[in-house]
C-alpha cells in the first residue's frame, strides 16, 4: 500500500527548511532541479562612454560572456525499520515520530550544504574586532575575537562599494556571534533591533540594511579566515554570512518518500527519505556574498 503521497506529503511540506527560512531570500532556481547541472550565464562587460565622441566609426568590441554551473545533489537518509509489534503495540505513532526525524536530518543537511555552497572561493571576508572570547566551535580552542556592531558596517561599506543593491540584504550568524553583536549594541540599537524582528519570517532584527537570521551553525574557517574549514581544527574559526538576495541561488525539490509495507524478510516496514538540492552564488565576479570571520586575538 503506496500511502506516501496521501498521508505524508503536508508533513514534508511544513517542516521541511522549516528552520532554514533564510533559505529563501535568494533566486529560486527548484524548476532545474531535476537537471544534474545548472547553468547560471554572467553578462560579460559593459560598454565604455565616450563623452562628446570626436573620432568616428567608434572602435567595434564583442562581448564574452561567463557561464557559472553547479551541481544538484541528491541527499538520502538511511533506511528505518519498524517492525510489527512497534505498530500494533506502541501507545503512538512511531511512523510519524520517525519520518518527522528523517525530514530533520534531510533539511539540516540541505541548509547546512546550501550555505556552503553560497560561499565563494577567495570569497570577501570581514575579521571581527571585538574583545577576546572564548572559542566556542566543537574542538576549537582559545579565545577569538567578538562580532561588534562596527564588523557590520565594514560589511555595509563593502556591499556599498561593489553597488550591490541595498534592498535584499540579509545575514546568517550563529547564537554565539548573534549574542556577541547583541551586546556590542547600544540600548536603543537593540530596541530598535529587536522592535525590526519578525518572528513569521524568522527574521531576529534589522541593522544597517541587514536583516538577521540565526542559527546554531553557520560556517566554519581556518584560522586566517581565508577560506571555510573541510576538516575540524582547534585554531578554526566560526563564520556567519552575509549576502544580497539576488547574487545567490537555491534549487530544491519533492521530498520522496519510500516504504514496503509488510516486508516479509524484516517483518515490518521499511522508510527512508530522498531530497535532491543544490545552489550556488550567481555573479560571476563573486559580490554580493560576504563572510564573518573571528579573528584570533594577538598573543
Amino acid at each position: 500500500m503506496a500511502i506516501q503521497k496521501e498521508i505524508w506529503i503536508n508533513d514534508i511540506v511544513k517542516n521541511l527548511f522549516k528552520d532554514g527560512s533564510f533559505a529563501i531570500n535568494s533566486v529560486n532556481h527548484s524548476s532545474y532541479v531535476d537537471n544534474h547541472t545548472v547553468h547560471v550565464p554572467n553578462a560579460g562587460s559593459v560598454p565604455t562612454v565616450t563623452v562628446n565622441r570626436s573620432t568616428f566609426p567608434g572602435t567595434v568590441v564583442s562581448r564574452t560572456d561567463n557561464d557559472l554551473t553547479y551541481d544538484i545533489s541528491e541527499l538520502t537518509t538511511e533506511p528505518f525499520r519498524i517492525g510489527n509489534a512497534e505498530i500494533v503495540e506502541l501507545s503512538y505513532d512511531k511512523r510519524a515520530s520517525i519520518l518527522g526525524a528523517h525530514v530533520s536530518v534531510l533539511t539540516e543537511s540541505a541548509d547546512s550544504a546550501l550555505i556552503k555552497s553560497w560561499v565563494p572561493s577567495g570569497f570577501d571576508k570581514v575579521l571581527t574586532s571585538g574583545a577576546s572570547v572564548s572559542a566556542h566551535l566543537v574542538d576549537a580552542t582559545g579565545n577569538r575575537k567578538a562580532v561588534t556592531i562596527s564588523d557590520i558596517l565594514a560589511i555595509k561599506k563593502l556591499f556599498d562599494k561593489n553597488n550591490i543593491p541595498a534592498e535584499g540584504r540579509y545575514a546568517l550568524l550563529d547564537y554565539e556571534m548573534m549574542a556577541e553583536l547583541l551586546e556590542s549594541l547600544t540600548q536603543n540599537q537593540y530596541n530598535a533591533f529587536l522592535n525590526s524582528a519578525n518572528a513569521q519570517t524568522g527574521i531576529v532584527g534589522e541593522l544597517y540594511g541587514f536583516r538577521f537570521y540565526q542559527r546554531s551553525e553557520v560556517l566554519r574557517t581556518v584560522a586566517a579566515g581565508t577560506s571555510l574549514a573541510t576538516t575540524n581544527a582547534t585554531t578554526d574559526g566560526a563564520a556567519g554570512l552575509f549576502w544580497q538576495r539576488d547574487c545567490v541561488a537555491r534549487a530544491l525539490g519533492n521530498t520522496e518518500v519510500f516504504e514496503s509495507n509488510n516486508d516479509p524478510t524484516y517483518y515490518g516496514d521499511i522508510i527512508s527519505c530522498l531530497v535532491r538540492a543544490g545552489g550556488h552564488y550567481t555573479r560571476y565576479d563573486k559580490k554580493g556574498v560576504a563572510v564573518l570571520a573571528q579573528a584570533t586575538p594577538s598573543a
